[in-house]
């Protein structure tokens, strides 16, 4: 797709949903089939870290056979933060006006999509939440709920956020909105990325909805959850509460 304003489509304008991708070669086609047919006149872009599984090329492809489905190749893998980060500026030089978060291991359903997309006029960030009234969990175990519900809880008070689902992935911004929060001073990767950029929105005064979604664990593939992730986010996280309360103190 040339660097010019895509065709805009009703009244949000034009959307650009991005999916990050590493070795996700068995899910990618699926979850573009399912976007494509559940959001028609969004744009979709993925971002593949260099996948030594093939997924580039399939995403090549893809975008071969459909114009409104777009690649950008990354050098290797470099975190979900950095990928979503170039997905963003992507969009921001193709005039787009909304931007998705999306993984691409089909926990997060396409046909939600349009529900999110559906609560943006009333709002500059949509969260697709798990930990709301109507939202749940399918196939996973004790273990992994607790550590969401734990890091959620964590995160939400220490960084006083009026968010159940912080952590969460499956989200629709507005461009002003990630233009207003200050993109360039994002270090963050992982789920601590996902906590960044809905603190920053919530400090910045725009307004942030959360709709129920229902996440079902991947069938194909293998989560990208590691302890290096998990470490990364309580750090950064008790890090910006205690700056955030006691920074004028702080010696």
């Amino acid at each position: 797709m040339p660097d010019s304003t895509p065709h805009t489509s009703g009244p949000l304008g034009a959307v650009l949903v991005i999916i990050p991708t590493y070795n996700e070669a068995e899910n990618i086609g699926p979850i573009v089939t399912l976007v494509r047919s559940s959001v028609p006149e969004a744009h979709i872009l993925i971002t593949d870290d260099n996948s030594p599984d093939g997924t580039g090329e399939l995403a090549d492809e893809l975008a071969e056979a459909d114009q409104h489905i777009h690649v950008l190749h990354r050098a290797g893998k470099a975190g979900l933060g950095a990928a979503y980060l170039a997905g963003f500026r992507w969009g921001f030089a193709r005039d787009f006006d909304v931007l998705v978060e999306m993984d691409a291991d089909g926990s997060h359903s396409p046909e939600e999509l349009p529900r999110l997309l559906a609560a943006l006029p009333d709002a500059d960030l949509v969260l697709g939440s798990r930990w709301v009234h109507g939202g749940k969990v399918v196939n996973w175990p004790l273990s992994r709920r607790l550590l969401s519900r734990g890091g959620g809880l964590y995160s939400r008070t220490l960084l006083r956020l009026p968010i159940r689902d912080a952590t969460g992935g499956f989200r629709a911004f507005r461009r002003k909105t990630l233009e207003g929060i200050g993109l360039d001073g994002v270090e963050s990767q992982g789920y601590c990325f996902q906590v960044d950029l809905v603190w920053r929105t919530v400090r910045a005064g725009f307004r942030v909805v959360e709709v129920p979604i229902t996440f079902v664990e991947r069938k194909h593939g293998h989560s990208k959850m590691s302890l290096s992730i998990t470490f990364e986010a309580l750090w950064r996280v008790t890090a910006w509460g205690f700056r955030s309360r006691f920074g004028s103190r702080l010696p």
